[in-house]
């Protein structure tokens, strides 16, 4: 059963959603900075930045499932979560100041970089997976998780932006300090503090709703066993529709956020004021979003809800470049350029922030079809492979800016106006198709999500009614 039944405290919604700053940190910094510190700025060729988080994804492929295993497993007084939330944050905090600081001379390596960005990625790993595996743990209403999500994503948000706006006015405040190493590590270590407050902080906050013993303790452990039971439950037919849309989805975003800075600076010739104001207008989408998401789902439900919103967002993210390509936009670089697409890139946002949080809520209805089938409780198992497409989408998404910027010969360190036009127009077609392929997979597959929210809650009362069931039955008679 779920530990609450009927609203959620508030208390609880904000504390739960707290814990996703991290994420948020490590988001914004992978996809806004990582790819241009490590090519423009520290002169690594933009294929091998590619190609080593693309390998620390290989190597993620076999870890993640098994963190989420392993929390499913946890049996102690706390629960099954806590313990890896108090943890965990204390080296993952290490491990980002050094992403930002490498300590090794030279021009770092293929080698090197993979195991930088191993080491964050199981970190952040080991610490949510196990804070969002509480979701469908705390409450089994569908609207509510829909609220836990919300309020997860804003403060995902808001902890990226508030990074990016940080290091845009402060540790990176104009294009000389984009292209110096010194912000970018004050940007690691301001980050890791943050990371390791939100996910600790998180944790205490929730501690008294869901620290209790697990309702049974789970077999000895065996690593065979544990591979078989995540494999059985990745073949659950939900969570592979699932997979394939919101992997295309993810990997959209990716895309839109590792080449934002390249966009913005070549295309759309941005200000020193307006890559300062970017930040902030993207948080005004997710402000929208938190309002809209929960109205959508009542109405539509979660895979029409996100399908829809992924279509929109190719529709309005587009806009723009198809207007620049055709010669409609106005002057790139003039003020009203930069107004309009700022309103363009918010409302597209908005939809995409709408389309991704659809797609992660659905991994809670999962669950319960999973125990329905197998008797077997698993999300920590789901949401590592929920974890694990969010991951590899981000680190796709990078692999395609670098392997765009690769193939429009972009050089590392090209001033904002020595870029030829055609390597521009390149630049603007490359993102535009791409991103049209993957819109148009990631809402193919979530339109086609076989849970509806009638399907969640027959399943649930069915569950209630059983468990009722059993406890008459083992009433003592009189």
């Amino acid at each position: 059963m779920s530990m609450i039944s009927g609203p959620l405290p508030g208390r609880l919604k904000l504390m739960h959603g707290f814990g996703a700053v991290a994420f948020g940190v490590k988001d914004g910094g992978f996809s806004f900075f990582l790819l241009p510190f490590y090519n423009l700025v520290l002169g690594v060729d933009a294929g091998i930045v590619g190609a080593a988080l693309a390998t620390a994804l290989i190597i993620d492929a076999f870890a993640d499932p098994l963190i989420g295993h392993l929390s499913d497993r946890t049996y102690t007084r706390w629960g099954r979560r806590l313990p890896w939330l108090y943890l965990a944050p204390v080296p993952l905090a290490l491990a980002w100041t050094i992403l930002w600081s490498p300590p090794f001379t030279g021009v770092p390596t293929y080698a090197e970089i993979v195991a930088l960005a191993v080491g964050v990625r199981l970190l952040l790993s080991a610490c949510e997976v196990p804070s969002i595996s509480l979701v469908p743990e705390i409450t089994g209403d569908y609207v509510e998780r829909t609220t836990l999500f919300r309020y997860r994503f804003l403060s995902g948000w808001i902890g990226g932006l508030t990074m990016s706006i940080l290091a845009f006015t402060v540790f990176l405040p104009t294009p000389e300090t984009q292209m110096q190493p010194d912000g970018y590590a004050v940007f690691g270590m301001v980050g890791a503090l943050v990371m390791l407050v939100s996910v600790i902080g998180s944790a205490a906050g929730q501690h008294p709703y869901v620290a209790r013993w697990p309702d049974s303790a789970p077999p000895p452990f065996s690593l065979r066993l544990a591979f078989a039971d995540i494999f059985d439950a990745f073949r659950e037919r939900a969570f592979v529709v699932f997979a394939f849309g919101a992997l295309a989805a993810y990997i959209s975003q990716g895309v839109s956020l590792s080449i934002t800075l390249y966009v913005i600076r070549y295309v759309w010739q941005f200000s020193e004021l307006a890559f300062k104001l970017y930040p902030v207008a993207l948080g005004l989408s997710v402000v929208a979003m938190f309002f809209l998401v929960g109205p959508l789902h009542r109405r539509f439900g979660k895979p029409v809800t996100g399908a829809r919103a992924s279509v929109l967002t190719l529709i309005i993210a587009g806009t723009p470049y198809v207007l620049f390509l055709t010669g409609l936009w106005p002057q790139t670089g003039s003020a009203l350029s930069t107004v309009l697409f700022i309103a363009f890139t918010v409302t597209a946002n908005t939809a995409g922030v709408v389309a991704i949080i659809s797609a992660t809520s659905m991994v809670a209805e999962i669950v319960e079809a999973f125990e329905e089938r197998t008797g077997k409780r698993a999300e920590g198992t789901f949401y590592a492979g929920n974890w694990l497409v969010q991951k590899s989408a981000t680190g796709g998404g990078i692999l395609l800016t670098s392997l765009i910027v690769k193939a429009i010969g972009l050089e590392p360190g090209t001033a904002q106006d020595a870029v030829a036009p055609d390597v521009v127009t390149n630049l603007a077609l490359a993102y535009l198709f791409v991103s049209a392929v993957l819109t148009f997979t990631a809402a193919y597959w979530l339109a086609r999500f076989p849970i509806t929210r009638a399907d969640h809650e027959a399943r649930l009362a069915s569950r209630i009614a059983g468990q009722r069931g059993a406890a008459a039955g083992a009433a003592p008679h009189k």
